[in-house]
């Protein structure tokens, strides 16, 4: 990579809050800037990220048919490993999507303008890692054809879904989580869709984005509608960053299984899935920003503060799993203690659970460093090493408490087949190909915000000039009399 750091503007004193826009733009620019990377012809690199994430997705093929064809027993779970790759994804690919619904809701309802220039992607994230957890626990079902068994409807056999089944919570959530992120993340579009359909030189170009606008003309009528509907989705997502994580943990949190039976589990996976959320946004929006060339609109006051946001929520983290020993200690609980001192810190998966470690209590520890929260290849770096860390989290909690229960005559090791292995590698490569589609096909960065923030940011730089000339003119006249 070409950056190595963030740099400061000439002129600018580096202890000025850092600016949100570049400053020289206008409107035509803006629209230029971030409209370019849609009509011009991809590059290379785009061909070629496009080409890997295809070989990716045709394993994820190969992978889906064997499974559908032979049953789940082509996967490496055994008993008493019931849950294992399938359901360590599904939980990591929920908690990746978790970013989006942070940024796009909660830091607007908070008025925080650094989320406008990177909405719009972690929305697109967010809606792509749903679909990649998704296909996990239909495939686990065993008999995907009946997944709509999970959903109530009226059946002459009677046939009810088990609502005390953590399964059937799953489904409620995420579809939920799926459905609003989707609808938030489209009427974010359409005035950018519109503007597409206006500058598009192509008639069928013209057609389908004026398809996907829904008419929009940007009268007064479209934007007072556009920002209740905007604002109320928001409102909606709110809870949702809460509750869709909470859910998943209760997967876990109800049983009995040592390790797993914690009430500290819903807040201490909300603050993974977050921690893991930015992580994701920061090595998908570094390289973007600069092969898009958004420089001037995802700035480095946008990445200092995402880091900033992974060092809190990896000392949250880093507090449940000192809790989660601590309480194991505390209980008294044999079945606990092994669990957390021996099966984990010296068991089988020892490796794994000291890389977790590693990459989630020692890594985010680095941006209390401002030198560190501002360097372009630390950040991405810290970044990768984090999402490897959660996943390795996600596999110590399912995989060591379902070896190494209750009855030791039932222990029995877990390893991943192939099949498993080309599953995962495969979702990276679905959600490489629906991401990469994302930024040739739609503005990566919600236009209609950045012109807004960068009007807002113009006027309070008038006033706030104004008040100073005020300001020394009365100090003047004073000294006068």
């Amino acid at each position: 990579m070409a950056e190595t750091a963030i740099h400061h503007p000439p002129g600018v004193d580096p202890l000025e809050p850092r600016m949100l826009v570049a400053p020289h733009h206008d409107d035509a620019s803006l629209n230029e800037t971030l409209l370019d990377h849609v009509w011009a012809k991809p590059g290379k690199g785009w061909f070629l990220l496009f080409g890997i994430a295809l070989v990716g997705l045709g394993m994820f093929l190969v992978a889906v048919t064997m499974t559908l064809a032979r049953g789940i027993g082509v996967w490496g779970n055994n008993q008493p490993n019931g849950w294992a790759f399938d359901i360590v994804n599904f939980v990591w690919w929920v908690g990746i999507g978790h970013a989006g619904t942070l940024i796009s809701a909660i830091l607007l309802l908070f008025q925080q303008k650094w989320r406008t220039s990177i909405n719009r992607f972690a929305e697109a994230m967010t809606i792509f890692a749903v679909i990649c957890a998704g296909m996990f626990p239909i495939l686990h079902t065993g008999r995907p054809w009946f997944a709509f068994w999970l959903l109530p409807y009226p059946s002459t056999l009677g046939a009810w879904p088990q609502f005390r089944s953590p399964l059937d919570w799953d489904v409620f959530a995420i579809s939920t989580y799926f459905t609003v992120s989707l609808l938030f993340w489209y009427i974010g579009l359409i005035p950018d869709l519109a503007a597409l359909r206006d500058s598009s030189k192509g008639k069928m170009q013209r057609i389908i984005y004026g398809l996907f606008s829904l008419g929009w003309r940007g009268s007064g009528r479209h934007w007072h509608n556009y920002k209740i509907g905007y604002l109320l989705l928001a409102g909606l997502s709110t809870p949702l960053v809460l509750s869709v994580h909470t859910i998943v943990s209760f997967d876990f949190a109800t049983g009995l299984i040592p390790g797993w039976h914690a009430t500290i589990f819903p807040p201490y996976f909300v603050a993974g899935a977050v921690f893991s959320g930015f992580a994701m946004v920061i090595t998908l929006i570094v390289p973007a920003r600069k092969y898009l060339k958004l420089r001037d609109v995802i700035t480095d006051r946008h990445l200092e503060n995402m880091n900033k946001v992974i060092l809190a929520t990896g000392l949250i983290v880093s507090y449940g799993y000192m809790m989660e020993h601590f309480i194991a200690w505390y209980s008294g609980n044999e079945y606990e203690i092994w669990t957390f001192y021996v099966n984990r810190a010296r068991g089988p998966y020892a490796g794994v659970y000291w890389l977790m470690i590693a990459c989630n209590v020692i890594t985010p520890n680095i941006f209390w460093f401002k030198k560190c929260r501002t360097s372009i290849p630390i950040m991405w770096v810290a970044s990768i090493v984090v999402n490897i860390g959660m996943w390795c989290e996600r596999f110590i909690i399912i995989v060591t408490s379902l070896t190494q229960d209750f009855l030791p005559s039932s222990w029995d090791l877990y390893s991943p087949t192939w099949v498993d292995w080309c599953l995962y590698i495969g979702t990276l490569g679905l959600f490489g190909t629906l991401f990469l589609l994302f930024l040739k096909f739609v503005p990566a960065v919600a236009i209609s915000e950045v012109k807004e923030l960068q009007l807002e940011l113009k006027h309070a730089a008038h006033h706030a000039a104004h008040g100073a000339e005020t300001g020394a003119a009365g100090t003047l006249t004073h000294g006068a009399h």
